[in-house]
C-alpha cells in the first residue's frame, strides 16, 4: 500500500498554535477577535499562530458577509479548509468492520462496511487493509493525500502504545495494533478506545463543543464512558477511566465477565438483557432484537428485563454526575432502540441517585450510527495529526493533546 509521508502535519509547533487552529476548526468560522477571545490568547499570538496555518493552506480566510456592517474594514473569518487533508477512521465490532473516508473538519465522504470473518488479529488485520485500499481508491478521486488514520476498539486501549491490552468482544490481549496496521497500509495510525474516540469527536465536532465538561454514555452490547474534563479527554493512569459498565451497583446482582457481581454492564448490556428475558420468559430469545420485540408486544418478563436495565443506567449516571459535576451527559449506542422501553427509568433512577443541584446537569439522548464511531476513530487520526508537529509535551499531553477553548 502506499504510504503518506509521516513528517507532514499542520504547522502548529507551540501549544498557541494548536490551541487556535483546534479552535477554529471546531467553533470556525471565527474572526481574529473571536479566537483571540475564546483562547484568551492576545491578538498579535493569534495573528503569529494563523499566519503559518494560512500558508499551508489549513486555513482560509474570506470577508463575513453576514457580518453586521461597521466602521473600518469588515471582519475576514478564518476556517480551516476541510479538504486540505483527508483521514480514515475504523471502528472494530465483535461482527463488523466499519470504515469511512473522513476530511480535516471530520465530515465523512466515503463510508464501507464488511463483516468480520475471523476474530483473531490476523484476520481483522487483513479485513482492515482491504477496506483502507478501497478508501485510498476514493481518496485519489479528490486528489488528497490521507494523512493517517484512527483505530476504535472497545474495551482496555493504551493509545501511547498503540496496544489493545484487552478487547472482551474480540477476546484480544495485547495487540500491538498500531504497529500491525502501520505495516500493513503504510499510514500513521492512531489505536484508541471506542468510546473514547467516540468522545473525541463529540468533543470537537458534536454535542460536546463548546463544553469544558461532559460525559458520554454509550449504551448496547457494553455500558461505556467517555469522559471530558477541564477540555481534555480522560483515560486516567491506567487507561480504564470512564469504565461505568463495571460499576458494581447490586451486590447480589449477576455476575459479570470481569469476576465481580452486580456491574452495571451485567444488568444492563444486551447479552445481559437477553439472558434476563430467557430466564424470566421461559423462551428461547436468539438475541437482542427478539428481546426488543418481546417488550414491545407488552411481554411482562421482557419489560421487566428492561426496567431493570434502565434503573441500573440511571444510578451510574448519577454516579458519574456526583463525582465529576459536568455540564451534560450525552446517552447514545446502539442500545437507543429500546430507549423508549427504559427511558423513564434512567430519569428516575439518575435523580433519586444524584446529589443536590447535580441532578440539574442536562442528559440527552443522541443516536449514533456505527459510521459515527468510526468517525470518532477518524477524529482520534486528525488530533495526532494536529499534534504530530508539537513535541515538547509530556506523556499525559501527548495521549490528549488538545483541550478545546473553554467558552
Amino acid at each position: 500500500m502506499r504510504s503518506t509521508p509521516r513528517h507532514e502535519a499542520v504547522p502548529a509547533p507551540t501549544p498557541a498554535a494548536s490551541l487556535v487552529f483546534t479552535t477554529v476548526l471546531s467553533h470556525g468560522p471565527l474572526t481574529r477577535v473571536e479566537i483571540a477571545r475564546r483562547t484568551m490568547l492576545s491578538s498579535a499570538a493569534v495573528t503569529k499562530a494563523v499566519r503559518p496555518l494560512m500558508e499551508a493552506g489549513y486555513l482560509v480566510e474570506g470577508v463575513d458577509e453576514d457580518a453586521r456592517p461597521s466602521l473600518g474594514r469588515p471582519a475576514n473569518a478564518v476556517r480551516v479548509d476541510g479538504g486540505r487533508a483527508l483521514f480514515i477512521g475504523v471502528k472494530v465490532t465483535g461482527d463488523e468492520i466499519i470504515a469511512v473516508l473522513a476530511d480535516l473538519c471530520c465530515r465523512i465522504r466515503v463510508a464501507r462496511h464488511s463483516p468480520l470473518t475471523g476474530r483473531d488479529p490476523g484476520a481483522v488485520l487483513a479485513s482492515i487493509a482491504t477496506l483502507v485500499q478501497e478508501l485510498l481508491t476514493e481518496a485519489d478521486g479528490f486528489g488528497v493525500r490521507v494523512s493517517g488514520m484512527g483505530l476504535a476498539v472497545s474495551g482496555d486501549v493504551d493509545r501511547a502504545a498503540g496496544v489493545v491490552r484487552y478487547s472482551p468482544f474480540l477476546d484480544w490481549r495485547d495487540v500491538p495494533l498500531a504497529e500491525l496496521a502501520g505495516t500493513v497500509t503504510g499510514l500513521p495510525v492512531t489505536v484508541d478506545n471506542d468510546v473514547r474516540a467516540l468522545t473525541v469527536a463529540e468533543q470537537w465536532f458534536g454535542a460536546g463543543v463548546g463544553l469544558s465538561d461532559f460525559a458520554l454514555v454509550t449504551v448496547g452490547a457494553g455500558i461505556g464512558c467517555g469522559l471530558v474534563v477541564h477540555g481534555r479527554v480522560v483515560a486516567g493512569a491506567h487507561g480504564v477511566a470512564g469504565e461505568i459498565g463495571h460499576l458494581s451497583i447490586d451486590p447480589l446482582g449477576p455476575e459479570c465477565y470481569c469476576g465481580n457481581t452486580g456491574c452495571v454492564e451485567s444488568i444492563a448490556g444486551d447479552a445481559a438483557i437477553v439472558r434476563r428475558v430467557r430466564e424470566t420468559t421461559g423462551l428461547p430469545v436468539a438475541g437482542v432484537a427478539q428481546a426488543l420485540e418481546l417488550a414491545h408486544q407488552g411481554e411482562p418478563g421482557a419489560r421487566e428485563a428492561y426496567t431493570r436495565a434502565g434503573e441500573a443506567i440511571g444510578r451510574a449516571i448519577g454516579a458519574v454526575v456526583n463525582v465529576l459535576g459536568p455540564q451534560r451527559v450525552i446517552i447514545s449506542g446502539e442500545g437507543l432502540a429500546a430507549y423508549d422501553l427504559f427511558a423513564e427509568q434512567i430519569r428516575d433512577a439518575f435523580a433519586a441517585s444524584a446529589f443536590g443541584t447535580a441532578a440539574q446537569c442536562d442528559v440527552m439522548t443522541r443516536p449514533l450510527p456505527f459510521e459515527e464511531w468510526a468517525r470518532g476513530a477518524a477524529a482520534t487520526a486528525i488530533q495526532s495529526f494536529i499534534g504530530s508537529s508539537t513535541s515538547s509535551r509530556s506523556s499525559d499531553d501527548a495521549a490528549e493533546p488538545h483541550p478545546l477553548a473553554r467558552q
